[in-house]
């Protein structure tokens, strides 16, 4: 399928043993740095459906898990993707939709893409992460799941 001018991430989470919340972060192998699940919107899809399919691919998650959509989205240039030519010039940016998946048994599969996963508590995983967007969406993922308002 061709591709479309928006892109996804996806933070998988999950509650450790004492009832705390851990985010899984996964390596990329050709630059070295952590980040969520992300990718590429398809011609036809929805952000949502794209998550869960991009989840699915990269973490083996299930796509009928439980996803919440969230607030952050953040803009990225359209130089960062190899396909950009097929939208034209009229398109700068494109936006990057965001969601927390629960991944229930914690157990990653990975794709190629990446080398290694880590789950992590909320400080030690924005810490490793290297994008504003993305550390925004934790931030926003963690007070949503641990039941805070944005100035709590």
């Amino acid at each position: 399928m061709a591709r479309a001018p928006f892109q996804v991430l996806v933070i998988p989470y999950g509650l450790t043993e004492h009832e705390r919340f851990e985010y899984a972060l996964l390596r990329r192998p050709d630059a070295g740095y952590w980040q969520p699940v992300a990718g590429g919107g398809e011609v036809g899809e929805t952000p949502l459906q794209a998550a869960r399919r991009e989840a699915f691919e990269e973490a083996g998650i299930d796509p009928v898990s439980a996803y919440l959509p969230l607030s952050t989205i953040e803009s990225v240039p359209v130089t960062q993707f190899a396909e950009s030519h097929l939208w034209g010039n009229d398109v700068y940016v494109v936006p990057q939709c965001c969601f927390g998946v629960l991944a229930g048994d914690r157990q990653l599969m990975l794709s190629p893409e990446h080398t290694e996963y880590a789950w992590l508590a909320f400080d030690a995983a924005l810490e490793r992460l290297r994008w504003d967007g993305e550390k925004t969406a934790l931030w926003e993922l963690d007070r949503r799941l641990r039941g805070l308002g944005p100035r709590d």
